[in-house]
């Protein structure tokens, strides 16, 4: 592959970037995934600013990641990210995340979209990106990419609700994407979150939250395998489907 399709960047990982054992929370991993993608597609030539000249934009559709091990405060990790190819409507990216010394940390996939600004209608990628001249075809990938995932089921249990504040928007004033995740995982029983870390996270985006819209979300483990919960956040006014997402869990060692 070009050298110039692959990019690498170094994090280190921040006592604020940590769940309560002092492990990188899975929002922050995901967050380290949307920013190295945002920096490469800036160094590429069809960032945020470069789309805008065509009036379009990205919107990140889904995302999945396997872990191996979780870095944990203060620990410094590599992640290495390339566009792969297209599939149908999607724009598809390939993470690979290591430690310093070489040895894995995880494996992650992201589907985009491309959007017109005024209509708010898609663009099929490998027409839209061939206004910037990159070739962009597929390479094997020992991962999948992010399924359509399933809603919680009808017997699934209802959080509490609360609303969309300040802190949770982006710069479009829209809810951040990785504060879905955060919610998420304020469902979990504290004691649950200490003992278990996850093993695999999935998030299907679906719509959009504003501030102060008020949310909730159901919460149901998936059949016949009690280590993956599936949740659906809603917007409670309208219930509205906001997003999905699935998380493996597994015993911390």
């Amino acid at each position: 592959m070009n050298n110039l399709l692959q990019f690498e960047k170094e994090y280190s990982v921040n006592v604020y970037e940590t769940d309560p054992d002092g492990i990188l929370s899975a929002a922050s991993l995901f967050n380290y995934m949307q920013d190295i993608a945002s920096d490469h597609a800036e160094k590429l030539g069809f960032g945020r600013d470069d789309l805008m000249k065509h009036n379009w934009f990205w919107v990140l559709s889904r995302m999945y990641a396997e872990i191996e091990h979780w870095p944990k405060w203060k620990d410094k990790i590599i992640l290495k990210t390339w566009p792969n190819g297209t599939d149908k409507l999607f724009a598809l990216r390939n993470y690979e995340v290591k430690f310093k010394d070489g040895s894995p940390v995880a494996r992650g996939t992201s589907s985009w979209l491309v959007l017109d600004t005024t209509t708010r209608r898609i663009q099929r990628p490998e027409s839209a990106l061939s206004h910037f001249k990159r070739n962009f075809e597929s390479q094997d990938f020992p991962l999948r990419y992010a399924a359509k995932l399933e809603p919680a089921e009808s017997d699934a249990v209802n959080s509490e609700s609360f609303r969309v504040k300040i802190s949770d928007l982006d710069i479009n004033l829209h809810t951040n994407n990785v504060r879905y995740l955060h919610w998420v995982n304020d469902t979990y029983n504290l004691d649950f979150v200490m003992k278990n870390s996850p093993k695999s996270v999935e998030i299907n985006y679906l719509s959009e939250s504003l501030f102060n819209e008020e949310i909730f979300i159901k919460t149901a483990a998936e059949n016949n395998n009690e280590n993956y919960y599936n949740h659906s956040v809603f917007r409670k006014n309208d219930g509205k489907e906001l997003c999905r997402v699935k998380i493996g869990w597994q015993k911390k060692q």
